[in-house]
Protein backbone atom coordinates (compact mmCIF):
# COMPACT_ATOMS: atom_id res chain seq x y z
CA UNK A 1 0.00 0.00 0.00
CA UNK A 2 3.17 2.47 0.58
CA UNK A 3 5.08 1.46 -2.02
CA UNK A 4 8.06 0.81 -0.02
CA UNK A 5 10.31 -2.74 0.18
CA UNK A 6 10.29 -4.88 2.85
CA UNK A 7 13.52 -3.63 4.47
CA UNK A 8 12.58 0.37 4.32
CA UNK A 9 13.38 2.19 7.06
CA UNK A 10 11.36 4.44 8.93
CA UNK A 11 12.48 7.72 7.09
CA UNK A 12 11.57 5.73 4.20
CA UNK A 13 8.27 4.94 5.46
CA UNK A 14 7.56 8.26 7.02
CA UNK A 15 8.14 9.92 3.59
CA UNK A 16 5.82 7.36 1.62
CA UNK A 17 2.79 7.85 3.47
CA UNK A 18 3.36 12.08 3.36
CA UNK A 19 3.48 11.68 0.01
CA UNK A 20 0.18 9.58 -0.27
CA UNK A 21 -1.43 10.99 2.79
CA UNK A 22 -1.08 14.67 0.44
CA UNK A 23 -2.72 12.73 -2.31
CA UNK A 24 -5.51 11.05 -0.85
CA UNK A 25 -6.84 12.93 2.18
CA UNK A 26 -10.51 13.81 1.40
CA UNK A 27 -9.73 17.70 1.64
CA UNK A 28 -7.68 17.64 -1.49
CA UNK A 29 -8.93 14.35 -2.90
CA UNK A 30 -12.56 14.41 -4.26
CA UNK A 31 -12.30 11.14 -5.92
CA UNK A 32 -15.04 8.28 -4.58
CA UNK A 33 -12.12 6.23 -3.33
CA UNK A 34 -9.58 8.51 -2.03
CA UNK A 35 -11.14 8.57 1.38
CA UNK A 36 -11.20 4.59 1.43
CA UNK A 37 -7.53 4.89 0.37
CA UNK A 38 -6.84 7.38 2.80
CA UNK A 39 -7.88 4.70 5.60
CA UNK A 40 -6.19 2.01 4.19
CA UNK A 41 -2.39 3.43 3.85
CA UNK A 42 -3.01 5.07 7.14
CA UNK A 43 -3.41 1.93 8.85
CA UNK A 44 -0.64 0.36 6.77
CA UNK A 45 1.73 3.29 8.45
CA UNK A 46 0.00 2.53 11.81
CA UNK A 47 1.50 -0.86 11.80
CA UNK A 48 4.21 -0.41 9.84
CA UNK A 49 5.91 2.56 12.27
CA UNK A 50 5.31 0.67 15.22
CA UNK A 51 8.32 -1.95 15.51
CA UNK A 52 5.62 -4.51 17.80
CA UNK A 53 3.60 -4.68 15.03
CA UNK A 54 6.02 -4.17 12.42
CA UNK A 55 7.43 -7.45 13.36
CA UNK A 56 4.33 -9.17 14.27
CA UNK A 57 2.80 -8.08 10.35
CA UNK A 58 6.00 -9.49 9.07
CA UNK A 59 5.60 -12.84 10.74
CA UNK A 60 1.77 -13.35 9.58
CA UNK A 61 0.03 -12.59 12.91
CA UNK A 62 -2.22 -9.77 13.94
CA UNK A 63 -0.30 -6.48 14.52
CA UNK A 64 -4.00 -5.53 16.47
CA UNK A 65 -4.64 -8.40 18.53
CA UNK A 66 -2.92 -6.44 21.56
CA UNK A 67 -4.44 -3.33 21.29
CA UNK A 68 -8.18 -4.56 21.13
CA UNK A 69 -9.03 -4.29 17.53
CA UNK A 70 -8.11 -1.13 15.29
CA UNK A 71 -10.50 1.16 16.89
CA UNK A 72 -8.68 2.18 20.25
CA UNK A 73 -6.45 4.59 18.96
CA UNK A 74 -2.88 5.65 17.07
CA UNK A 75 0.17 3.18 17.58
CA UNK A 76 3.03 3.77 19.44
CA UNK A 77 4.75 5.04 16.21
CA UNK A 78 1.89 7.43 14.50
CA UNK A 79 1.20 10.80 15.46
CA UNK A 80 -1.39 13.22 13.71
CA UNK A 81 1.94 15.64 13.38
CA UNK A 82 2.87 13.42 10.78
CA UNK A 83 -0.18 13.81 8.55
CA UNK A 84 0.24 18.03 9.24
CA UNK A 85 3.61 18.22 8.07
CA UNK A 86 2.07 15.97 5.00
CA UNK A 87 0.12 19.42 4.24
CA UNK A 88 1.72 22.32 5.76
CA UNK A 89 5.42 21.19 7.07
CA UNK A 90 4.97 21.93 10.23
CA UNK A 91 3.54 20.72 13.34
CA UNK A 92 -0.39 21.14 13.81
CA UNK A 93 0.00 23.74 16.23
CA UNK A 94 0.16 26.86 14.50
CA UNK A 95 -1.30 29.34 16.68
CA UNK A 96 -3.49 32.65 15.36
CA UNK A 97 -1.50 34.52 12.69
CA UNK A 98 -1.35 38.56 13.54
CA UNK A 99 -4.02 41.60 12.61
CA UNK A 100 -1.26 43.50 11.36
CA UNK A 101 -0.08 42.47 8.01
CA UNK A 102 2.90 44.56 6.25
CA UNK A 103 1.35 46.42 2.73
CA UNK A 104 2.06 45.50 -0.58
CA UNK A 105 4.61 47.59 -2.94
CA UNK A 106 2.95 50.29 -4.90
CA UNK A 107 4.00 50.99 -8.97
CA UNK A 108 4.01 54.06 -10.72
CA UNK A 109 5.46 55.38 -13.80
CA UNK A 110 6.95 58.85 -13.91
CA UNK A 111 7.25 60.40 -17.78
CA UNK A 112 10.48 63.34 -17.46
CA UNK A 113 12.67 64.80 -20.57
CA UNK A 114 15.73 63.76 -21.58
CA UNK A 115 17.42 66.87 -20.12
CA UNK A 116 15.54 66.11 -17.06
CA UNK A 117 17.13 62.95 -17.01
CA UNK A 118 20.39 63.38 -17.41
CA UNK A 119 20.71 66.61 -15.24
CA UNK A 120 18.23 65.25 -12.11
CA UNK A 121 14.69 67.06 -11.46
CA UNK A 122 12.46 66.82 -8.11
CA UNK A 123 8.71 65.79 -9.38
CA UNK A 124 5.81 65.84 -6.92
CA UNK A 125 3.49 63.08 -8.12
CA UNK A 126 0.03 62.67 -6.99
CA UNK A 127 -0.21 58.49 -4.98
CA UNK A 128 -3.58 56.83 -4.63
CA UNK A 129 -3.12 54.33 -2.29
CA UNK A 130 -4.15 52.90 1.39
CA UNK A 131 -2.97 54.63 4.44
CA UNK A 132 -3.71 54.22 7.83
CA UNK A 133 -7.10 55.38 9.13
CA UNK A 134 -6.95 58.24 11.25
CA UNK A 135 -10.36 57.32 12.81
CA UNK A 136 -9.10 54.18 14.45
CA UNK A 137 -5.30 54.64 14.11
CA UNK A 138 -5.14 51.51 12.61
CA UNK A 139 -6.72 49.11 15.58
CA UNK A 140 -10.28 48.76 12.74
CA UNK A 141 -12.53 49.59 15.71
CA UNK A 142 -14.53 52.29 16.96
CA UNK A 143 -13.13 54.62 20.09
CA UNK A 144 -13.82 52.76 23.23
CA UNK A 145 -14.18 49.55 21.52
CA UNK A 146 -10.99 46.62 21.17
CA UNK A 147 -10.58 43.21 19.65
CA UNK A 148 -11.87 40.43 21.93
CA UNK A 149 -11.26 36.57 21.67
CA UNK A 150 -12.56 34.73 19.08
CA UNK A 151 -15.32 32.56 20.81
CA UNK A 152 -15.33 29.92 18.26
CA UNK A 153 -11.98 29.16 18.05
CA UNK A 154 -11.12 30.63 21.51
CA UNK A 155 -7.63 32.92 20.30
CA UNK A 156 -6.53 29.94 18.62
CA UNK A 157 -7.07 31.32 14.99
CA UNK A 158 -8.01 27.40 13.69
CA UNK A 159 -10.80 25.02 14.36
CA UNK A 160 -10.34 21.31 14.82
CA UNK A 161 -12.58 18.65 12.74
CA UNK A 162 -12.82 15.39 13.65
CA UNK A 163 -13.49 12.34 11.10
CA UNK A 164 -13.83 8.93 12.20
CA UNK A 165 -11.81 6.23 10.71
CA UNK A 166 -10.64 2.85 11.40
CA UNK A 167 -8.30 3.76 13.44
CA UNK A 168 -10.44 6.05 15.62
CA UNK A 169 -10.90 10.00 15.29
CA UNK A 170 -8.76 12.14 13.13
CA UNK A 171 -8.65 15.53 13.67
CA UNK A 172 -8.08 17.85 11.20
CA UNK A 173 -7.76 21.65 11.60
CA UNK A 174 -8.57 24.97 9.49
CA UNK A 175 -9.04 28.34 9.88
CA UNK A 176 -12.06 29.86 11.87
CA UNK A 177 -14.33 30.95 9.45
CA UNK A 178 -15.09 33.48 12.35
CA UNK A 179 -12.24 35.82 13.15
CA UNK A 180 -10.21 34.16 9.58
CA UNK A 181 -7.52 32.94 11.66
CA UNK A 182 -6.84 36.30 13.44
CA UNK A 183 -8.00 34.58 17.03
CA UNK A 184 -9.78 37.97 17.64
CA UNK A 185 -12.94 39.68 16.30
CA UNK A 186 -13.53 42.86 16.45
CA UNK A 187 -17.45 43.67 17.91
CA UNK A 188 -17.47 47.40 17.17
CA UNK A 189 -15.84 48.09 13.65
CA UNK A 190 -14.63 51.27 12.89
CA UNK A 191 -17.56 53.27 10.66
CA UNK A 192 -14.61 54.83 8.18
CA UNK A 193 -12.54 52.09 7.50
CA UNK A 194 -15.12 49.20 8.06
CA UNK A 195 -12.63 47.75 11.15
CA UNK A 196 -9.89 46.79 8.28
CA UNK A 197 -7.85 49.96 9.77
CA UNK A 198 -6.56 51.60 6.95
CA UNK A 199 -8.91 53.32 4.37
CA UNK A 200 -7.82 55.17 0.57
CA UNK A 201 -6.68 58.21 0.10
CA UNK A 202 -4.96 60.42 -2.18
CA UNK A 203 -1.66 62.32 -1.12
CA UNK A 204 0.96 64.27 -2.77
CA UNK A 205 5.03 62.92 -2.68
CA UNK A 206 7.99 64.61 -4.07
CA UNK A 207 10.42 62.73 -5.97
CA UNK A 208 13.98 63.42 -6.29
CA UNK A 209 15.34 61.85 -9.64
CA UNK A 210 18.73 61.61 -9.37
CA UNK A 211 21.25 62.85 -12.83
CA UNK A 212 21.59 60.11 -15.26
CA UNK A 213 18.61 58.42 -14.53
CA UNK A 214 17.62 56.18 -18.50
CA UNK A 215 14.52 54.95 -19.44
CA UNK A 216 13.06 52.12 -17.44
CA UNK A 217 15.03 53.17 -14.27
CA UNK A 218 13.28 52.57 -11.44
CA UNK A 219 13.32 55.27 -7.98
CA UNK A 220 12.61 53.06 -4.71
CA UNK A 221 10.28 55.35 -2.12
CA UNK A 222 10.54 53.43 1.35
CA UNK A 223 7.40 52.65 3.14
CA UNK A 224 5.66 55.28 0.61
CA UNK A 225 3.40 52.15 -0.96
CA UNK A 226 -0.12 50.69 0.25
CA UNK A 227 0.05 50.26 4.20
CA UNK A 228 -1.16 47.05 5.25
CA UNK A 229 -4.05 45.77 7.27
CA UNK A 230 -4.94 46.20 11.10
CA UNK A 231 -2.12 48.72 10.67
CA UNK A 232 0.68 47.22 9.55
CA UNK A 233 3.93 48.81 8.51
CA UNK A 234 3.30 50.26 4.75
CA UNK A 235 5.43 48.45 1.87
CA UNK A 236 7.64 50.70 -0.73
CA UNK A 237 6.97 52.71 -3.56
CA UNK A 238 8.61 52.41 -6.41
CA UNK A 239 8.71 54.87 -9.56
CA UNK A 240 9.59 54.01 -12.71
CA UNK A 241 11.08 56.51 -15.29
CA UNK A 242 10.11 56.86 -18.78
CA UNK A 243 12.44 59.52 -20.79
CA UNK A 244 10.46 61.02 -23.41
CA UNK A 245 11.65 61.19 -27.30
CA UNK A 246 13.73 64.17 -28.18
CA UNK A 247 13.22 66.57 -31.43
CA UNK A 248 16.96 66.02 -32.12
CA UNK A 249 18.86 64.34 -29.84
CA UNK A 250 19.35 60.28 -29.01
CA UNK A 251 20.65 58.79 -26.63
CA UNK A 252 22.98 55.45 -26.03
CA UNK A 253 24.10 55.27 -22.73
CA UNK A 254 26.03 58.09 -21.47
CA UNK A 255 26.28 59.20 -25.23
CA UNK A 256 24.09 61.82 -27.05
CA UNK A 257 23.70 61.46 -30.44
CA UNK A 258 22.60 64.04 -33.32
CA UNK A 259 22.56 64.43 -37.10
CA UNK A 260 23.45 67.65 -39.11
CA UNK A 261 22.95 67.76 -42.83
CA UNK A 262 25.09 69.91 -44.59
CA UNK A 263 25.67 71.05 -47.84
CA UNK A 264 27.84 69.88 -50.37
CA UNK A 265 30.43 72.96 -50.74
CA UNK A 266 30.65 73.36 -46.82
CA UNK A 267 31.67 69.44 -46.41
CA UNK A 268 34.20 69.53 -49.70
CA UNK A 269 35.93 73.15 -48.44
CA UNK A 270 35.21 72.52 -44.56
CA UNK A 271 33.19 74.94 -42.03
CA UNK A 272 32.50 75.11 -38.44
CA UNK A 273 29.19 74.06 -36.84
CA UNK A 274 27.69 75.95 -33.53
CA UNK A 275 25.51 73.63 -32.01
CA UNK A 276 23.14 74.00 -29.34
CA UNK A 277 23.59 71.42 -25.85
CA UNK A 278 21.37 69.71 -23.94
CA UNK A 279 22.28 72.10 -20.94
CA UNK A 280 20.50 74.56 -22.96
CA UNK A 281 17.79 72.80 -21.52
CA UNK A 282 18.36 72.87 -17.92
CA UNK A 283 16.58 75.34 -15.83
CA UNK A 284 19.03 75.21 -13.16
CA UNK A 285 21.87 75.67 -14.75
CA UNK A 286 25.19 76.61 -12.83
CA UNK A 287 26.07 80.32 -14.15
CA UNK A 288 28.77 80.19 -16.83
CA UNK A 289 27.48 77.01 -18.57
CA UNK A 290 28.28 76.28 -21.84
CA UNK A 291 24.80 76.06 -24.16
CA UNK A 292 26.56 76.04 -27.66
CA UNK A 293 29.71 73.68 -28.48
CA UNK A 294 31.97 74.60 -31.93
CA UNK A 295 33.02 71.80 -33.67
CA UNK A 296 35.06 71.76 -36.95
CA UNK A 297 34.44 70.20 -39.52
CA UNK A 298 37.08 69.35 -41.57
CA UNK A 299 37.54 70.01 -45.65
CA UNK A 300 36.66 66.83 -47.60
CA UNK A 301 33.98 65.62 -44.80
CA UNK A 302 31.52 62.96 -46.38
CA UNK A 303 28.32 61.79 -45.70
CA UNK A 304 28.34 59.46 -42.75
CA UNK A 305 31.64 60.56 -40.70
CA UNK A 306 31.13 61.54 -37.15
CA UNK A 307 32.42 64.60 -35.35
CA UNK A 308 32.88 64.20 -31.43
CA UNK A 309 32.15 66.97 -29.07
CA UNK A 310 33.74 65.41 -25.70
CA UNK A 311 32.07 65.94 -22.32
CA UNK A 312 28.94 67.34 -23.57
CA UNK A 313 26.80 64.16 -23.31
CA UNK A 314 25.12 62.39 -20.58
CA UNK A 315 26.23 62.37 -16.75
CA UNK A 316 26.94 59.27 -15.42
CA UNK A 317 24.64 57.78 -13.05
CA UNK A 318 26.08 58.36 -9.17
CA UNK A 319 29.13 59.62 -11.08
CA UNK A 320 30.61 62.66 -11.92
CA UNK A 321 31.79 62.38 -15.59
CA UNK A 322 30.20 62.52 -18.76
CA UNK A 323 29.92 60.95 -22.31
CA UNK A 324 30.42 62.71 -25.09
CA UNK A 325 28.00 64.14 -27.91
CA UNK A 326 28.52 62.42 -31.20
CA UNK A 327 27.35 64.56 -34.22
CA UNK A 328 26.91 62.03 -37.47
CA UNK A 329 27.38 64.48 -41.03
CA UNK A 330 24.70 63.61 -44.11
CA UNK A 331 26.01 65.64 -47.01
CA UNK A 332 23.29 67.20 -49.21
CA UNK A 333 23.34 66.95 -52.92
CA UNK A 334 22.66 70.38 -54.23
CA UNK A 335 19.20 70.50 -56.69
CA UNK A 336 17.15 73.04 -59.09
CA UNK A 337 20.45 74.62 -59.93
CA UNK A 338 20.14 77.74 -61.76
CA UNK A 339 22.21 78.31 -65.24
CA UNK A 340 25.05 80.21 -63.16
CA UNK A 341 25.55 77.32 -60.61
CA UNK A 342 25.38 74.55 -63.12
CA UNK A 343 27.89 75.73 -65.13
CA UNK A 344 30.26 76.12 -61.77
CA UNK A 345 29.59 73.17 -61.37
CA UNK A 346 30.17 71.82 -65.06
CA UNK A 347 33.69 74.05 -64.79
CA UNK A 348 34.80 71.82 -61.19
CA UNK A 349 34.10 68.46 -62.80
CA UNK A 350 36.12 69.87 -66.16
CA UNK A 351 38.92 70.88 -63.97
CA UNK A 352 38.71 67.54 -61.77
CA UNK A 353 38.02 65.17 -64.94
CA UNK A 354 34.93 64.23 -63.57
CA UNK A 355 32.01 64.30 -66.42
CA UNK A 356 32.01 60.57 -66.68
CA UNK A 357 33.53 59.05 -63.94
CA UNK A 358 33.87 55.34 -63.61
CA UNK A 359 31.92 53.61 -60.97
CA UNK A 360 33.66 52.33 -58.05
CA UNK A 361 32.25 49.29 -56.51
CA UNK A 362 32.79 48.00 -53.38
CA UNK A 363 31.20 45.63 -51.04
CA UNK A 364 28.38 47.00 -48.35
CA UNK A 365 30.03 44.61 -45.46
CA UNK A 366 34.35 44.37 -45.26
CA UNK A 367 36.43 42.71 -43.06
CA UNK A 368 38.40 44.42 -40.22
CA UNK A 369 41.51 43.26 -41.98
CA UNK A 370 40.22 44.80 -45.28
CA UNK A 371 39.65 47.95 -43.80
CA UNK A 372 43.15 47.79 -42.40
CA UNK A 373 44.41 46.72 -45.86
CA UNK A 374 42.56 49.80 -47.00
CA UNK A 375 43.22 52.40 -44.60
CA UNK A 376 47.56 51.28 -45.37
CA UNK A 377 46.73 52.29 -48.97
Amino acid sequence: MLGVSRDATAEELKKAYRRLARQLHPDVNDAPDAAERFKEVTTAYEVLSDPQKRAMYDRGGDPFASSGGMGGGFGQGFSFDDIMDAFFGQSASRGPRPRAQRGSDALLRLTISLAEAAFGVTREIKVDTAITCELCGGTGANAGSEPVTCGTCHGHGNVQHVQRSLLGDIRTSRTCPVCHGYGTVIPDPCRECAGEGRVRSRRTLKVNVPAGVDDGNRIQLAGQGEVGAGGGPAGDLYIEIKVASHPFFTRQGTELICQVTLPMTAAALGTRLDLPTLDAEREDAPEGTPTTVSIDVPPGTQSGDTLVAPGFGVPRLRGTSRGDLTVQIVVETPRDLDDEQRALLEKLAAARNEQHPEPVMSQTSRTVFSRIRDAFK
